[in-house]
């Protein structure tokens, strides 16, 4: 299973990013090979318009089956999101990436 946390850094101790379209990273956890990477978003600030949507695209090409993030995507991003087959998560927003996997494996987190 993999597990992708909007992120404002690149540990465990990150904080969790409460905007989804605009992230500074995605911190991703493959709960089977007990592997860490991250993926830097950070070029999406320079976007204007549609960064939800184009945010959506790059978390699609990393083939997560769940999305923990803060507040939820935005509407546009919410549309994208819902053609892929992606539990996502909301209400981490005041957790580090670490306190936000806990509460999802606890159950404490809302699905969106």
């Amino acid at each position: 299973m993999k597990i992708v946390f909007t992120s404002k850094g690149t540990e465990w101790v990150s904080a969790i990013d409460p905007r989804f379209g605009r992230t500074d990273y995605f911190f991703v956890y493959n709960k089977d090979s007990d592997e860490i990477s991250t993926v830097d978003n950070r070029a999406i600030v320079e976007t204007a318009h549609g960064a939800g949507p184009q945010t959506a695209q790059k978390l699609f090409e990393l083939k997560p089956d769940v999305l923990i993030t803060g507040n939820g995507p935005g509407g546009n991003a919410a549309r994208v999101l819902a053609q892929g087959n992606i539990k996502i998560y909301v209400g981490a927003s005041e957790m580090t990436v670490k306190e936000a996997y806990e509460a999802y494996q606890k159950g404490e987190l809302k699905e969106f």
